[in-house]
């Protein structure tokens, strides 16, 4: 373990040049206080965080280490469809990078530290619950096994910062191999400056898909990995009914990476063209339409390298996502049903499942827990499975099962492995928030050791393993963070 001072820096992205970045240093937020470190994620970067003081000072603004270069990422994107070139870091910085002792490079990047050349007209700040909401998204991500970037250490503070009411700041640092997004392609290539693109997939390349350096065809070979690692992550979310909320071009990671976190949700009662982001009017980004909205992001990115990639390999590769993430998608569903065997229709049938879910208004994540964790015979007297077109179904299915399961025990043991008990739910994360903001940080590590391993029982409060009492109403939620 290596403290913050002794890491081995690097400055790979400034190295990018000028066009692609603006050095800015923190603005100071005041009275700082550490909320939670990850020192889970920590032990497994070998970085020791040092004691809580000195760390809330860090990353607060107040103090910055010599080693650290802090930058705003310039960038653009289509936002709901349409271009801005007036975008970039805008209420973030990159801190620093450093690599490892296995040679993996990771940024750190510091969210909430103050204005920016990109900031327009925001203040540069985040605040206490979307800072609550990112930290424990990051770590419940991380647990299901879906890409996302990662969170390191939160920090609260006493100044005030205007939302839809008086909220108090709070930053983030959050950890991932690189920020690099759909929308810094974007920027060159609109901006005229396409004879930078390919130093920057180069640079992508480099440190990040080191397989296909020096290859001729690395390029298209870069643009392929990139629509995989786009493919498994949209499958991931769609398995677990991850709803985004603003899959603008510039909210996307080069990596694959969950990004960017506003109004997320788990949907609760499967609703499959849930909106839960009350910006979004038109539904641009419901539930439903995540894996489209991808591949239009794809295509844009795809057209931003048309300046290096011919186009009908661009075309190629990109029409490679459609098979992938339904092959992607189509695997992580069978998991969660228990299935080993294949038959066909079971594509048909997946797609009745899901509308038979809809049409009773079942709990999307728990409806799978209780189907993993009960036994055949518990199934049919389970309060939430008493409707007779489900009853029918689970006939169905239960034979199936007994088909490839040579115990009930080995069903039950292989479909929790996949079933989460604990998902991170709205209203669960929004007790969270009133704790943090009343002073109260125990329940950030409580949840966080839940998160880190969502499929086993946990000694917590039984609510929450539950969906509301409600009977898990979709929350549509706001942008502002």
């Amino acid at each position: 373990m290596k403290p913050l001072h002794k890491l081995n820096y690097c400055h790979s992205y400034a190295e990018l040049g000028p066009a692609l970045s603006s050095f800015v240093n923190p603005t100071p937020i005041t009275a700082p206080y550490l909320i939670h470190a990850n020192s889970d994620l920590a032990m497994r970067l070998g970085v020791d965080l040092g004691e809580e003081e000195q760390l809330a000072q860090l990353l607060s603004g107040k103090r910055t280490l010599p080693q650290w270069k802090p930058l705003a990422m310039k960038y653009t994107g289509h936002q709901f469809g349409q271009y801005n070139p007036d975008l970039g870091d805008g209420r973030g910085l990159l801190l620093a990078e450093f690599v490892d002792d296995s040679t993996q490079k990771w940024d750190m990047h510091l969210k909430g530290s103050g204005q920016t050349p990109y900031s327009r007209m925001g203040d540069g700040r985040a605040v206490i619950r979307s800072s609550v909401r990112e930290y424990l998204i990051s770590a419940a991500m991380t647990g299901l096994g879906i890409e996302t970037t990662q969170a390191l250490a939160l920090v609260g503070s006493q100044t005030p910062v205007r939302r839809e009411e008086l909220e108090r700041a709070a930053t983030l640092l959050r950890i991932a191999p690189t920020h690099i997004r759909f929308g810094h392609f974007e920027y060159l290539f609109y901006s005229g400056q396409q004879h930078l693109i390919q130093p920057l997939m180069d640079h992508v390349i480099n440190w990040h898909f080191p397989k296909l350096k020096g290859r001729k065809d690395r390029f298209k070979l870069f643009l392929s990995e990139v629509v995989k690692r786009t493919a498994k992550m949209i499958a991931g979310w769609q398995a677990y009914g991850f709803y985004h909320g603003v899959m603008n071009t510039d909210n996307m990671s080069i990596l694959g990476q969950t990004f960017d976190y506003g109004p997320y949700a788990f949907i609760e009662q499967y609703q499959p063209n849930f909106v839960g982001n009350h910006t979004d009017y038109e539904g641009r980004y419901a539930f439903n339409r995540q894996p489209g909205i991808a591949h239009w992001n794809l295509s844009a990115l795809g057209y931003a390298l048309s300046s290096v990639l011919e186009k009908d390999d661009i075309e190629v590769v990109l029409a490679s996502y459609v098979d992938e993430v339904q092959a992607q998608y189509t695997g992580l569903m069978r998991e969660r049903f228990g299935l080993i065997s294949s038959k066909e229709g079971d594509s048909d049938e997946l797609n009745h499942v899901l509308a038979l879910m809809e049409k009773l208004k079942l709990d999307y994540n728990h409806s799978y827990r209780r189907l993993s964790e009960l036994t055949y015979r518990e199934w049919f007297t389970e309060p939430s499975f008493q409707n007779p077109e489900w009853q029918e179904w689970m006939k169905q299915y239960q034979h199936r099962l007994e088909l490839d399961y040579p115990n009930e025990r080995a069903r039950i043991t292989a479909m929790c492995a996949v079933n989460p008990k604990y998902i991170l739910r709205t209203h669960l994360a929004q007790e969270v928030i009133d704790e943090v903001e009343s002073g109260r940080f125990e329940i950030v590590d409580r949840w966080m050791k839940v998160l880190a391993n969502p499929f086993v029982s946990h000694q917590v409060p039984s609510h929450w393993s539950k969906p509301a009492r409600d009977g898990g109403v979709n929350i549509c939620l706001s942008c502002s963070s």
